[in-house]
Parts: C-alpha cells; structure tokens; sequence
C-alpha cells in the first residue's frame, strides 16, 4: 500500500471515529442549535474555520466558484478590529463566509505576527451524503490544480475520494451509492 494511501486511509478512520465521538455528546453541549442531525443521505452542517497566511480573499473566491452561494469578506480596516492592529494587517482579512445550501465555509489570514502558523493537513473537509452526481462534480471543480490522493471510487463502504486542493487544504468525499 502507497504511503499516500495510508495516510488518506488514517484521515477517514480519524474522520469515523471523530464523527462518531461527536454524535454520542449530549444535544446541549452542540454549540450551534441549528445543527443539522443525519438522517438518510441529507448532510450534516458543518462550519470549518480556515486560515490562510495571506490567500483568504483568493480562497474563498475560489470556494465559492466550486460551490456557488454568498461570499461575504471583511477586512481589518473595515472591522473595529482596524485600531488595534498593525498597519501591515490592514488589508487582511479578518473574517470571510461563504453559505450555499449546506456548505458553511469561515475563514480569515493568519493575524497575530508573534506566532507563526504551522502548515500541514490538520483540518479535513468531510462532504459526505447527497447524490454521486453531485459529490463527483464537487470532486472535480475542487480537483483544479490540486494534489489527488484517492480518486473518486467506489469501495466497500460506498464512493470515497479524496484530495489536497490547491490551497493545501485536504478534501474527503462519500456517498453512500453509485447509483
């Protein structure tokens, strides 16, 4: 087995697991009320929060060109956050969402100068759920420029892909069913 493979086979055990850790936790402890529950093949919502070192605006822009939905950027000469920071921060985002049916995406460029953030595949987006049609199409637009470390194919516990894209942000895909 390819190291490549192992480590995209480690990521969906972790994503298992941690999935399963989460849905044993009390209804109140959920932070967000509007959570959605999985039922069936709808998806369950999740908000990821990313940080760029300097890329979010294009990220996101690039998000939103795969998913489609409202895109809504703040920079830090436009937040309150404008008088306590640096002048080299200014035009850094300090919050960006993107909301398109289901897909909740946040994000903001890396902002406190005194630590340096640490690069690596630390966050995992999950898409699971819907039709194989849609998840394909998802794959591919997300696949522009990207490092593909599963392609997307069926295995024994349904259609499973999984990439890096171009942003260096890692990507898993599931649905339940081809057809």
């Amino acid at each position: 087995m390819g190291k490549a493979n192992e480590v995209s086979r480690r990521c969906f055990v972790a994503s298992v697991l941690s999935t399963a850790a989460f849905a044993a936790l009390p209804a109140g402890s959920v932070a967000d009320p509007g959570m959605q529950k999985m039922r069936g093949n709808e998806m369950t919502t999740l908000t990821p929060y990313l940080l760029f070192d300097g890329s979010c605006h294009k990220a996101m822009e690039f998000y939103k060109s795969c998913f489609g939905g409202e895109l809504t950027v703040t920079k830090v000469k436009d937040s309150p956050a404008k008088g306590s920071m640096p002048a080299v921060q200014q035009e850094k985002i300090i919050n960006a969402r993107l909301r398109s049916g289901t897909v909740d995406i946040s994000a903001s460029d890396w902002l406190m100068l005194e630590r340096t953030p640490i690069r690596g595949n630390t966050v995992c987006l999950f898409l699971s759920g819907g039709t194989f049609e849609e998840l394909k199409a998802l794959f591919e637009k997300l696949s522009e420029s990207a490092a593909v470390t599963d392609p997307l194919k069926d295995q024994f516990f349904g259609t499973y892909g999984a990439l890096n894209d171009k942003f260096g942000v890692r990507w898993m895909f599931h649905a339940n069913k081809k057809a």
